[in-house]
């Protein structure tokens, strides 16, 4: 089984959970697109002013969606 890299991007301020739900909207679209697995997307409110949306992607495919997506870091899931 290949390693699964978690891409995340980081969205700050008093929209940022809003903005975070919207991405993953996005995220799941690229999926679909580009019918990637595994299908593991979502959002996190760490607090009112900082939120998070992540997908998971394989190492395989983990260049191709950086490429793409620009994700502002990423960490092994």
């Amino acid at each position: 089984m290949s390693r699964q890299i978690k891409l995340i991007w980081d969205f700050r301020g008093p929209a940022s959970a809003k903005t975070a739900e919207h991405h993953e909207i996005h995220l799941k679209e690229y999926i679909i697109a580009e019918k990637l697995s595994p299908n593991i997307t979502g959002f996190e409110v760490l607090n009112e002013m900082y939120a998070v949306a992540f997908m998971v992607v394989t190492d395989e495919t983990m260049i191709q969606v950086r490429d793409a997506l620009k994700p502002h870091r990423g960490e092994v899931f």
